[in-house]
């Protein structure tokens, strides 16, 4: 049987409804950042380019396109924190995705609640059961492969304090699938959360 590809170049358009790349790469973890700016006015927002890049110490990635008060914030303070971003607060994920007023809040929009950071000032949310404190350590606006800089912003932190709700450890072990992360899956609306059956063990060769 042969395959038929639908093949296109990105700079010049993908010809379909809606761009597919995010929904081929995808599911991908929400980076739910809270921040505070340099008058110490809270933050929150959600972001679906997201990752931890390093296990030593642990490094988080987000990046923003468009230079957002998220990044703001980071840069000019150095701080942010990642909250889990999980399926009974997806409504408040959501929420926390409009675009408001430079200082205004979406702890305020939400009515989610807070809890104060150990090492940095921007503060956690009381309703995830995972947050991690970071330090800022790199920043960069990328560019193209012509070296054209675009409108999108990359920051690098390190993971300086982890919080872990100490009811989802069981035996010293957290299980990812019992708290239902809100994974983005492209698509002008489409998520996903991960169930305990789909969960597949496998071991890295030796």
């Amino acid at each position: 049987m042969t395959i038929k590809f639908y093949s296109y170049q990105p700079t010049l358009g993908h010809g379909l409804p809606h761009d597919p790349i995010p929904s081929l790469i995808a599911p991908r973890p929400i980076g739910w950042i809270s921040t505070c700016d340099k008058s110490g006015r809270t933050n929150l927002a959600p972001y679906s380019f997201f990752n931890i890049f390093n296990y030593s110490p642990p490094i988080l990635v987000f990046s923003s396109v468009g230079k957002k008060d998220s990044v703001t914030n980071a840069i000019e303070t150095g701080e942010f924190v990642y909250n889990l971003a999980t399926l009974e607060l997806s409504e408040q994920v959501n929420m926390s995705s409009a675009t408001l007023e430079r200082g205004e809040s979406e702890f305020a929009l939400t009515q989610l609640s807070t809890l104060p950071s150990t090492i940095v000032t921007p503060p956690r949310i009381a309703q995830t059961p995972v947050s991690m404190e970071c330090v800022v350590t790199q920043y960069q606006q990328l560019k193209n492969a012509s070296g054209h800089l675009l409108d999108t912003w990359m920051i690098m932190g390190e993971v300086v304090m982890v919080h872990i709700d100490e009811s989802t450890l069981e035996n010293g072990l957290y299980d990812s699938a019992q708290q239902k992360p809100l994974l983005r899956a492209g698509g002008p609306a489409d998520y996903y959360w991960i169930e305990q059956q789909q969960k597949v063990k496998m071991y890295r060769p030796k």
